[in-house]
């Protein structure tokens, strides 16, 4: 896997990361601290109901209301300031949010080597741009350095996750049906996946 971390020289260095800033391509990657996400609000509400809309199966239904995500991201950044989850975000060249992803590292005292991978979302103008594979990267490197062994998700199955996930190394664990709606109304399986780092 490679890390990329940032030079004083502003050259990039593939050896080890600093969330501060990692570049693909034309996108930027960081790490939002939780007054960072109350700052970018409306970018991530944007993005969180681009995602819906599109059809994203991630907790919420269609339409999607911007004070409903706007009370989202609050939320995620109590998380975030409680130091309980991490929050990872891709800007594009002008600086505008295309993608985030978080790890939940709050964990029950009897797993405190496991983390949770939820809401990887890039917005519609920003896919199949490699976007979502250096956010996931990204996470796992952010869950080694927490001493995370061990990473879950749980995806729509069929979906276009569900595929990214088996090409990234993720192994499938099983399915549930009917275990959530897409944002539509329609039942949907659910797939769940776990990596070991």
């Amino acid at each position: 896997m490679t890390r990329l971390i940032a030079l004083p020289t502003g050259h990039w260095h593939s050896e080890c990361l600093c969330f501060s800033q990692a570049r693909t391509m034309s996108f930027t990657f960081s790490r939002l601290a939780s007054h960072q996400i109350l700052t970018r609000l409306d970018e991530l509400v944007d993005l969180l109901i681009d995602s819906v809309h599109s059809g994203a199966s991630i907790g919420f239904m269609s339409p999607l209301s911007r004070e409903r995500a706007a009370a989202f991201w609050q939320q995620i950044a109590l998380g975030v300031a409680g130091h309980e989850r991490v929050v990872l975000i891709g800007e594009d060249a002008s600086g505008q949010v295309v993608g985030t992803a978080q790890l939940i590292t709050g964990q029950p005292d009897n797993q405190p080597h496991r983390a949770d991978v939820a809401k990887l979302l890039v917005h519609s103008r920003a896919r199949r741009q490699g976007v979502a594979q250096q956010l996931m990267a990204q996470l796992e490197a952010a869950a080694r350095d927490a001493g995370k062994t061990l990473l879950v998700l749980d995806t729509a199955t069929g979906s276009g996750a569900e595929t990214f996930y088996t090409r990234t190394g993720w192994q499938r664990a099983g399915v549930i049906p009917d275990y959530a709606l897409m944002p539509g109304g329609e039942p949907c399986a659910t797939t769940l996946f776990y990596k070991a780092l």
